[in-house]
């Protein structure tokens, strides 16, 4: 994964080449990712889905994130980011079937890596059930979902924790349903204010 081969870009967007996984983030080149957010609605309220990251990611693992996303390959445009989707969570959607949100240029700079992302940031209504969900188990290891209002007031500082139902499964593809409550440290930090323009975004989507 780390030789995967992602187009770079400067600051405007522009592309200037391409790197390696492992350079983009050690160097810290802008590069795209493809971000879906799922919701759905049930008996007049709204919800978010998150996906439990494995334990087995380099990255963030055991920690909740976005319900699929990852990293736009150099020989890819967006429209092929909705294989994210497939390879990990199971779910076939086309891209005609998404809601773009936008781009957002973010980054974040730790001890491992320096992410510099254009997100660019899609909405799926989903109409299944968690039985649908066939997890990709080296990559996701639990699908859970919060109301869209709970997720909204933990990441603007009304909530410090809120209720998430879902699953997680083990080596064996085995589930073990949870009801749990969670805080903002059982997030992947992305920085506060993503989760703000997302909250934003979705909602306006929402309210339509």
């Amino acid at each position: 994964m780390e030789a995967e081969l992602l187009n770079i870009f400067d600051e405007n967007k522009k592309q200037v080449g391409v790197a390696t996984r492992e350079e983009v983030h050690r160097i810290g080149h802008w590069h795209e990712v493809f971000h879906c957010w799922f919701v759905s609605r049930e008996e007049g309220r709204d919800f978010i889905y998150l996906q439990l990251r494995s334990e087995r990611k380099k990255d963030y693992p055991n920690l909740l994130d976005i319900t699929a996303a990852g990293h736009l390959l150099a020989d890819e445009t967006v429209q092929d980011g909705v294989r994210e989707i497939q390879e990990e969570v199971g779910i076939e959607v086309a891209f005609e079937e998404v809601v773009p949100l936008g781009i957002l240029d973010y980054c974040i700079v730790n001890e491992k890596m320096i992410d510099k992302e254009f997100a660019h940031i899609f909405l799926y209504e989903y109409d299944g059930t968690f039985n649908d969900f066939r997890l990709q188990k080296e990559e996701v290891a639990g699908m859970m979902r919060a109301t869209f209002d709970d997720f909204c007031e933990l990441w603007l500082g009304t909530k410090e924790e809120i209720r998430v139902t879902g699953f997680t499964i083990n080596a064996y593809e085995e589930k073990t349903w949870v009801d749990t409550y969670v805080g903002k440290n059982s997030f992947v930090t992305h920085d506060g204010s993503y989760y703000q323009h997302v909250i934003r975004l979705i909602g306006e989507q929402l309210r339509k």
